[in-house]
C-alpha cells in the first residue's frame, strides 16, 4: 500500500522516456529516402519466415522429420515445437557457410563502410544462389523456364532469382516426399505384419496400430533412428 502511495512522487522525480511515431511532410530528399529505408527494413523483417522457408533446407528437413511423425503413428510425438526447432536448428547447421559468406562478403563489409548498400545485396544474394544450384534439379528450372517463356540459359548468371526459388522448392520437396517414402516402408511392413497377426487368430475388432505402435517404437530405438534420419539429411546437401 505504501508503494502505491509513493508512485506519484517517483513519477515526477524520474524522467521515463517516451517513444512517438507519427507521420509528417518531408522537407527534403533525405527525410524520404530515410523514411524509404527504414519501410524496406520492415518489410524484410516481415517476410523473413518466407524466406527462411523458400531459400534454405528448412523445407526438406521439417518435412522429413514430419513423415518420421506419422511413420510411427504418435500423433503429436515429438510436439510440433520441437520439430519446427529442431528443424531450425538444423537448417542453421547446413547453411552455416552460406551464412558464414554471407557475413564475410556482404554483411561485415557494408558495417565497416567498404561496400554499398546494393553491393551486399548483391553479394547476399550471390550466396544464396550458389546454395540453391547446388540443390536444385535441372528438370525444375526446365519447367519453370517453359512456363515462363524466357531464352534458354546459357550459364547459371542467366538464370533469374524468379525462376531459380520455386525451382529449388520444388526440388526439396520432392526430395523430401521420396526421402518420406522410404522412411514408411520399414513402418508399414510391422503395421502389416500386425494386421496379418491379428487377422489370423480371430482379433479383428482390435486396432492394429495400438499393437504396432509399441514394435515401431522399439525398431526406431533399437537401429538409433534419429542418427539415421538427421545424418541423412545433413548428408543429402552435401
Amino acid at each position: 500500500m505504501g508503494l502505491l502511495i509513493l508512485l506519484p512522487a517517483l513519477a515526477h522525480a524520474v524522467t521515463l522516456p517516451t517513444l512517438t511515431l507519427g507521420v509528417k511532410n518531408a522537407t527534403g530528399p533525405k527525410e524520404v529516402s530515410t523514411a524509404l529505408q527504414v519501410l524496406f527494413v520492415l518489410t524484410i523483417l516481415s517476410i523473413a519466415p518466407a524466406i527462411l522457408l523458400m531459400t534454405t533446407a528448412f523445407t526438406r528437413i521439417v518435412i522429413v522429420l514430419g513423415f518420421v511423425r506419422q511413420a510411427m503413428g504418435t500423433q503429436n510425438m515429438p510436439p510440433n515445437q520441437i520439430i519446427i526447432g529442431l528443424s531450425l536448428f538444423l537448417t542453421f547447421f547446413v547453411m552455416s557457410p552460406v551464412f558464414n559468406k554471407i557475413n564475410n562478403t556482404a554483411l561485415q563489409p557494408y558495417m565497416n563502410r567498404k561496400i554499398t548498400e546494393k553491393v551486399a545485396l548483391d553479394n547476399s544474394i550471390a550466396a544464396m544462389r550458389e546454395f540453391m544450384f547446388s540443390q536444385v534439379q535441372e528438370n525444375e528450372l526446365q519447367l519453370l523456364i517453359d512456363i515462363t517463356k524466357e531464352k534458354q540459359p546459357v550459364d547459371r548468371n542467366d538464370v533469374s532469382t524468379t525462376i531459380l526459388i520455386p525451382a529449388f522448392m520444388l526440388s526439396e520437396l520432392k526430395l523430401a516426399f521420396q526421402m518420406g517414402f522410404m522412411i514408411y516402408i520399414p513402418f508399414l511392413v510391422i503395421d502389416m505384419i500386425v494386421a496379418s497377426v491379428l487377422m489370423s487368430m480371430g482379433m479383428m475388432m482390435l486396432p492394429p496400430i495400438i499393437i504396432s505402435l509399441p514394435f515401431k517404437l522399439l525398431l526406431f530405438v533399437l537401429v538409433d533412428g534419429w542418427h539415421l534420419v538427421v545424418g541423412s539429411l545433413i548428408k543429402s546437401f552435401g
